[in-house]
C-alpha cells in the first residue's frame, strides 16, 4: 500500500464523520474520494509548513503552538490576520485571527461534530479530558488486529512510533560507521582541488613534420 492511499484509507472515515454531522445521509464514492484527497492535501500542507517553522525558530523538528499558529496563517486558516513587521510597528499583537478561529471551532457550526467526536460534555460544551480518556477509532482498530496487544507490529511505520536510529557498523579497516565514511568523503572533496583545464603549451611551434612545411618545400 502506497501512502497516499494508507493517507486516504485513514482520512475516510473522519471525513464521513463530518458529512454526517453536516447533514448528509448518503454521497457518492467519488464526492467522498474529492473531499479525501482535498483534506490530505491541506494536511500535508499544514504539516510541512509547521515543520519549516519549528526548524527555522528552534533548529528541530518538535513543534510548538507558536510553530503551527505560523503554519495556520500561512495556509490561510487565520484571518484577518497582520503581519509580525505591522504587529511590532504597533506595539500589539494581532490576535483576530485566532479569537475567530476558536469561535468558529467552539460554536454552534461544530456541535454536531464535536457531539459525534464524542468531546461535548453535559451542556455541548468541549470536554478535552472526556476525549482523552476514550480511545478513537485507529488505536482500537489497531489492537484488533495485534494478537498482542501491543504497538511494536507498527513500530517504525506511519501508523506506530518512529524507529531507533541506529548506526551501521562498517566490518575491517580503521572506519567504523557509515556516517564517518561520508564525512570523510565530504571532507576529501572540500579539501582536494579540481582538476584544471588543460593549459595550451608553451613551448615553440615546430615546422617539422607539419603540413606548411611541406608546402615550402615542394618544388
Amino acid at each position: 500500500m502506497s501512502t497516499s492511499t494508507l493517507q486516504n484509507s485513514l482520512l475516510r472515515p473522519p471525513i464521513l464523520h463530518i458529512l454526517r454531522a453536516a447533514g448528509f445521509q448518503a454521497s457518492r464514492q467519488a464526492a467522498v474520494d474529492s473531499l479525501v484527497d482535498i483534506a490530505s492535501r491541506y494536511l500535508c500542507l499544514l504539516a510541512s509548513q509547521t515543520a519549516t517553522h519549528a526548524f527555522i525558530n528552534h533548529n528541530d523538528l518538535i513543534p510548538t503552538v507558536t510553530d503551527v499558529r505560523m503554519a495556520l496563517e500561512d495556509v490561510g486558516a487565520l484571518s484577518p490576520q497582520i503581519g509580525a513587521m505591522e504587529e511590532q510597528s504597533i506595539g500589539e499583537e494581532d490576535t483576530r485571527g485566532m479569537n475567530a478561529f476558536l469561535k468558529w471551532m467552539m460554536g454552534s457550526e461544530n456541535k454536531e461534530i464535536r457531539r459525534i467526536a464524542e468531546l461535548s460534555g453535559a451542556e455541548g460544551e468541549v470536554d478535552i479530558e472526556a476525549g482523552a480518556e476514550k480511545e478513537d477509532y485507529l488505536t482500537v482498530l489497531k489492537k484488533k488486529h495485534s494478537k498482542t496487544g501491543e504497538e511494536s507490529r507498527f513500530q517504525g511505520t506511519a501508523l506506530g512510533k518512529g524507529a531507533d536510529v541506529r548506526q551501521v557498523k562498517v566490518e575491517g579497516g580503521h572506519i567504523h560507521h557509515i556516517e564517518s565514511w561520508e564525512n570523510k568523503l565530504r571532507e576529501h572533496k572540500r579539501t582536494s582541488k579540481p582538476h584544471s583545464a588543460r593549459e595550451p603549451s608553451s613551448a615553440p611551434l615546430s615546422s617539422a613534420g607539419s603540413p606548411l612545411s611541406d608546402i615550402q618545400h615542394t618544388g
